[in-house]
């Protein structure tokens, strides 16, 4: 692949960078990703991948084989508190299993909505998932040990200046635009000058300098006679830590917070193994296989999320604490977004103007997922255990019965988020034909399902069983709840006018669908958010509706 047949470049091979891969080469954009790390990672950092995300999984192809990998398919996702692992459990949220995850998303319809319900699953499995399909498709080529040095924008497109990270050999690539999902010290960034604004909370726990430690301890759950869970926490007052299961048959991650008087002078793997010790309230054969050290209390956003040709996404432009599992869920859509508008501006069926948008989008999506995820951290790092809580009589009962209540609102509020992950809107967007009507609140715990353009498209469960998501296009979706075919055809031709990929989704069976969009017609947008919706259409509204959507009409 020369520099005169690149489209995109890429900067960085995380999360948002794979899946801009995906969403680029799926729509046949020739982009080259480079990373300055030998590889994709294989450490497990996050472990959370929300319902939204598995829906993206989905909607590429590949959220069975993400929704096989992990814990066995029977192995509880609960998230468990305790004293010590082998001292008092405190209490504990129950979740299914991922093998039971095609059952009970159809009796929750409910309450999550969606095509899919959350998997516990390492990130890195995932991004090896995103890598494994996004190297398979024709134009996507991915680089390791290549860093980005700097980068020059020109009326007619950027050019990129890499460094081999071994021979120190140089690479100047020029592309039409530059996306950075460089990380948390994005080279990019700092060139444009674009700093983070937000705030570094002080906590008890996950407010500090964080341990991530990797462990092997087959023996864990013939020691632990509490029944399996995925996450573990422990509250003393010697160590603070959470427990999570990478395999479910003895490999796990544990994070703890330094303690005042602790450094990262000398840490080893003796002291490691002494703070898993504390942790476990016992000692048990393991082994310690790795560990790496990071920075919590975060809740940045950047000021700007790009300037001319140059955009940046994932941690690049939002740092996060990581509770409720939000940082990686939300690079992820970060791509999503921007990866059909650069796809359409490439091919000349935008204006580019509509790179605009994503910034209008996106910004306050940072800014309300890191609050929510900081909310957590709050809850969760700012309490304080009662000295008696280890305590046997009835000081140490009642301690233990207060924490249990405590934590038992905390999970939920914590785990069974369907309102964070499906809820976000775009209500302030140029690329939405938005109407009157009134906005659901935006609380984590509650979603409520809307066609009002500017949210996610509604699900419904079919009475085939089968999920109205997989009859979307890949692209454009025209949902048809009425028997009206000037107005099909109008969008049709439209569509085809423009050079645009659109599929019609004949719905008039499906009352629960109509109910949910409250129209007779709904235009999806390429990542499934609803762009439009209305009655009758003729050819000129048709084009003043894709006019809008692709960034040619004044907001």
């Amino acid at each position: 692949m020369t520099a005169s047949e690149i489209e995109i470049m890429a900067v960085g091979a995380g999360p948002c960078g794979l899946m801009l891969a995906n969403e680029l080469g799926r729509r046949g954009i020739r982009v080259l990703v480079a990373d300055q790390d030998e590889g994709v990672a294989t450490a497990p950092q996050a472990n959370a991948t929300q319902a939204r995300t598995m829906e993206h999984y989905r909607r590429l192809g590949f959220a069975e084989e993400i929704r096989n990998l992990g814990m066995p398919p029977d192995y509880p996702t609960d998230v468990a508190y305790f004293t010590t692992y082998t001292g008092w459990e405190l209490g504990r949220h129950e979740m299914p299993p991922s093998g039971e995850a095609g059952r009970v998303i159809r009796e929750l319809e409910h309450i999550w909505n969606g095509a899919e319900l959350p998997h516990r699953i390492p990130q890195s499995h995932a991004e090896q998932v995103m890598y494994r399909h996004a190297r398979e498709l024709p134009g996507v080529e991915i680089m390791f040990n290549w860093s980005a040095i700097g980068f020059e924008e020109s009326d007619g497109g950027v050019v990129t200046h890499l460094k081999h990270t071994k021979t120190g050999e140089e690479r100047s690539v020029r592309s039409q635009y530059l996306f950075a999902a460089d990380g948390g010290s994005s080279i990019v960034r700092k060139q444009l000058g674009i700093r983070y604004g937000g705030e570094e909370a002080q906590r008890d726990f996950m407010g500090g300098h964080m341990l991530s430690v990797y462990i092997d301890a087959p023996e864990f759950y013939n020691v632990v006679q509490a029944p399996k869970a995925w996450m573990y926490w422990t509250f003393n007052r010697r160590r603070r830590a959470l427990l999570a299961s990478i395999d479910g048959h003895g490999k796990f991650v544990m994070q703890t917070q330094l303690r005042e008087g602790e450094s990262m002078d000398g840490m080893d793997k003796s002291y490691l193994s002494k703070l898993f010790v504390q942790a476990m309230g016992c000692d048990l054969p393991h082994t310690i296989t790795g560990f790496e050290s990071w920075l919590s209390g975060r809740a940045l956003v950047a000021e700007r999320f790009g300037a001319g040709r140059v955009l940046l996404g994932g941690d690049a432009v939002h740092l996060f604490t990581p509770t409720g599992g939000m940082g990686y869920n939300t690079a992820v859509g970060d791509a999503v977004n921007i990866g059909w508008k650069l796809a359409e501006v490439a091919r000349g069926r935008a204006s580019p103007a509509l790179l605009d948008s994503y910034e209008i989008e996106r910004k306050p999506i940072a800014h309300r997922n890191t609050r929510f995820a900081a909310g957590f951290a709050d809850s969760v790092g700012l309490y304080v255990p009662s000295p008696a809580i280890e305590d046997e009589g009835r000081a140490g009962e009642a301690a233990r019965k207060r924490a249990g209540a405590y934590f038992a609102r905390h999970g939920r509020e914590e785990f069974t988020i369907p309102g964070f992950t499906f809820g976000y809107r775009y209500d302030s967007s140029p690329a939405i034909c938005h109407d009157n009507a009134p906005k659901p609140n935006d609380i984590p715990g509650v979603y409520v399902p809307t066609g009002k353009p500017g949210g996610r498209a509604p699900h419904v469960w079919r009475e085939d069983g089968s999920s109205l998501f997989d009859l979307f296009g890949f692209n454009w979706t025209l949902l048809a709840f009425a028997d009206e075919a000037s107005t099909v055809k109008a969008f049709e031709h439209e569509a085809q006018r423009r050079g645009l990929d659109i599929k019609v989704v004949d719905l008039r069976d499906e009352p629960v669908a109509a109910d949910l969009y409250g129209a007779p017609f709904a235009l999806i947008r390429p990542d499934q958010i609803v762009g439009w919706r209305g009655a009758s259409v003729d050819a000129g509204a048709a084009k003043q509706v894709f006019d809008r959507l692709l960034g040619y009409a004044a907001p």
